[in-house]
């Protein structure tokens, strides 16, 4: 296993291991949290015979083990020797911060029992000291959002992931008149072209079939229209792509949700495809 495909993230209480995982599974990894140290041991000798389709795991472990600060190094030892070299990320944060988080989610500490935060997060530093000092990478959460959290983990592993960098982009076509999608990123509204439902021989058909975008490719607003999509889909992907955006949604609306937004939706979808963009096309309202 490449080293670079199994990372052991650990930390502070507080510290956001719970969205540094999220991080990682969007990356493709794949993520265990708090297994019981011998589980752990057991679990890290042969981590794909467990988890055979993934080739990068990442496993998140902290005090809420019971004896895990005197084992855990122990454990870490244990690894050097054997053909697995793991990453060890250690997750941190100023005492301000920690006290600020524990008193917004009104979570306790799990070494604080009934003493004051402050002593439980003191006590948790001095014994993860000397994980810290063992840590291939130490990150100071103090200042993040989640944001950050995913900028970091994203610039740091991306190397290892089995997952592409690309947004997958949603294309979906509907119908005013049956609302707008929910999860929409970026809308646009096309009933300013022509309407194919009031051409007899094509109100039974969708934006799918030839005779419906031969109608529409007749009419110049529609050709004007691709080539403008086109252009700003192009200047806008790469920057969803420079804030690690995993998805967006593109919701392109008519009024049904049968005709024209049937039809620009799917040649969207195609010429994403042509520029190399992961995309999909869906279309919400094609049978109603």
């Amino acid at each position: 296993m490449d080293r670079k495909q199994l990372v052991l993230v650990t930390g502070l209480s507080g510290s956001g291991k719970s969205s540094v995982a999220k991080c990682f599974e969007d990356l493709g990894y794949y993520c265990v949290d708090n297994l019981p140290l011998p589980l752990l041991r057991e679990f890290l000798k042969n981590p794909l015979q467990y988890v055979e389709e993934h080739d990068s795991i990442a496993v998140v472990t902290d005090v809420r083990a019971p004896r895990f600060a005197a084992e855990f190094p122990h454990l870490i030892r244990e690894m050097e020797k054997s053909e697995i070299k793991p990453i060890l990320l250690f997750l941190e944060a100023s005492e301000e911060t920690l006290v600020r988080r524990f008193s917004e989610t009104r979570r306790s500490h799990p070494l604080a029992g009934d003493r004051h935060l402050l002593e439980g997060i003191r006590q948790e530093r001095e014994l993860m000291a000397e994980i810290r000092g063992a840590a291939d990478k130490v990150f100071d959460t103090s200042r993040w959002n989640i944001h950050d959290a995913r900028s970091h983990v994203f610039e740091e592993f991306a190397a290892g992931s089995e997952r592409p960098l690309l947004p997958v982009v949603s294309v979906v076509s509907f119908g005013f008149k049956h609302g707008i999608p929910a999860g929409t990123d970026l809308l646009f509204d096309v009933r300013f072209l022509p309407n194919p439902h009031f051409v007899p021989e094509l109100q039974p058909l969708s934006g799918r079939d030839a005779a419906v975008r031969q109608f529409l490719e007749e009419h110049p607003d529609y050709s004007e229209l691709m080539k403008h999509l086109q252009a700003f889909f192009l200047f806008a992907l790469p920057r969803y792509q420079r804030e690690n955006r995993s998805y967006v949604t593109v919701a392109i609306g008519c009024t049904g949700g049968q005709h024209r937004s049937v039809a620009v939706a799917e040649e969207i979808g195609h010429r994403l495809a042509e520029a190399g963009w992961a995309s999909r096309v869906l279309h919400r309202d094609i049978d109603h």
